[in-house]
């Protein structure tokens, strides 16, 4: 293979290369750090990368093999970690000065959980600050005057830009699904409690997901797969059976599937390109989508996830408001002097509508194998003061339903435009199936 290249093949076929001896990990990942002095000036994805530490866990992947130990799925494979993730080995900054220089001395359970699949942890991404809506230094790989997203907005710039070829984040709110569809790539979050959350920064139990970051459907569930677990200091996961994500995802579907296409409340906001390229998908897809109206409750879900998001924000953040408001951002501190006004009342009146939701939505997926929507208003915004409008993502991260962001469409300026697939919960394997399909159905045309 040609090493200057490695870092562009899909994860699935480094993995085989990996393991067959056809290529080294130490190889994959200069060329990766070869990659990434070439655009990281310009894309500015990384908070913490060290190379030489980069290069010793590659070689020392490399010597498993050599010494004839058991290799994990994701052996030699880099992965960049959202920098509010804790690792060990390096610094978990949150993307605020008030934790600078923190280091942990464990790993998230996700992080070790990648460790013990045989993953290369090649460094930390940059996040917004505390995973919310103040943009960090990252810029758009497509074009670096747009915003690439957030607050996932390093793992997502660092995918699209060839850099690794799997990256971790999370979403609260669009955290996953926005910076992936600005950028052009595959973001899945999965299931509310499918993937374990310790050792991450905590926004809210009930809104906190943790995703993940590819360039091809067969990555994603790579990835994923290695990520599903029961975590006794997660009280929101449970003990399972693994799920097949990737085999399941590469099957065909028993039945062509019927797609959903929904109008989220915000659909005004959505900008002409958008509503015409959505016009002519469902024209595409014809026999196999139906539209279908959402009930006006579903309107009030965008009120209920900020009263949640806010409050559980707010206590979650205590310490850092209180001793040291003056050195965070005006748009957060407000955002938590709000949360610190919500009443009990209103808290759990929210919180209380989430399964009537949910359950509203399940009659819909009786019927269809997926939901279709936009990720976005739009392509990425202009500049770098904000990150865009999480407001597409906001109802599906409520009821912690999986949403999976398909880069299969293009805006007039050239930046990607997302399509949006959710699924039933604890459907999430079904849902890359259906999304592979999709993927396949409209390649054909």
């Amino acid at each position: 293979m040609n090493a200057p290249q490695l870092n562009w093949l899909p994860a699935t076929d480094l993995q085989r290369a990996l393991r067959d001896g056809a290529i080294s990990a130490e190889e994959l990942m200069n060329a990766c750090l070869a990659r990434v002095d070439e655009v990281e000036g310009q894309v500015q994805a990384w908070t913490y990368l060290d190379k030489k530490h980069a290069l010793a866990q590659a070689r020392a992947r490399d010597l498993d093999r050599a010494e004839g130990r058991a290799l994990g799925p994701l052996h030699g494979l880099p992965i960049g970690i959202k920098d509010i993730f804790d690792t060990c080995d390096m610094p978990t900054e949150d993307g605020t000065v008030l934790h600078a220089g923190r280091t942990p001395g464990y790993d998230a359970k996700a992080v070790a959980m990648l460790r013990a699949a045989g993953a290369v942890i090649m460094g930390k991404t940059v996040t917004t600050e505390c995973a919310n809506y103040y943009p960090g230094k990252t810029r758009n790989p497509h074009n670096p005057e747009h915003t690439p997203g957030g607050s996932s907005s390093g793992s997502a710039a660092a995918v699209a830009a060839g850099m690794v070829p799997l990256a971790i984040g999370s979403q609260t709110n669009g955290s996953v699904i926005r910076p992936a569809a600005f950028c052009g790539v595959y973001g899945f979050k999965p299931t509310h409690g499918l993937i374990p959350r310790s050792g991450v920064l905590k926004l809210s139990r009930t809104l906190d997901h943790v995703g993940v970051f590819a360039r091809t459907i067969g990555d994603t569930a790579l990835v994923a797969e290695a990520l599903v677990g029961w975590d006794a200091d997660d009280p929101d996961t449970r003990p399972r059976a693994g799920i097949p994500l990737c085999e399941i995802a590469a099957q065909e579907p028993p039945l062509e599937p019927l797609f959903a296409f929904v109008k989220p409340p915000v659909w005004d906001r959505t900008e002409s390109e958008t509503r015409e390229a959505f016009a002519e998908l469902v024209e595409e897809l014809k026999a196999h989508i139906v539209e279908i109206e959402l009930p006006p409750l579903t309107g009030e879900a965008l009120d209920w996830h900020r009263v949640i998001m806010q409050a559980d924000m707010a206590f979650n953040l205590e310490r850092e408001y209180e001793q040291g408001r003056d050195r965070l951002s005006q748009p957060l501190c407000e955002q938590l002097e709000i949360g610190r006004a919500v009443t009990a009342l209103q808290y759990q009146r929210a919180l209380a509508r989430v399964p009537q939701l949910v359950a509203g939505f399940d009659v819909m997926f009786e019927r269809c194998a997926a939901l279709i929507t936009p990720s976005a208003a739009g392509t990425a915004p202009p500049g770098l003061d904000t990150t865009g409008d999480p407001s597409f993502c906001t109802i599906w991260t409520l009821c912690g339903m999986p949403a999976l962001n398909l880069p299969i469409m293009q805006g007039g300026n050239g930046l990607p435009l997302g399509v949006q697939l959710v699924g039933a919960r604890d459907t999430d394997a079904q849902l890359l199936r259906t999304a592979n399909w999709l993927v396949k159905r409209l390649a054909k045309d």
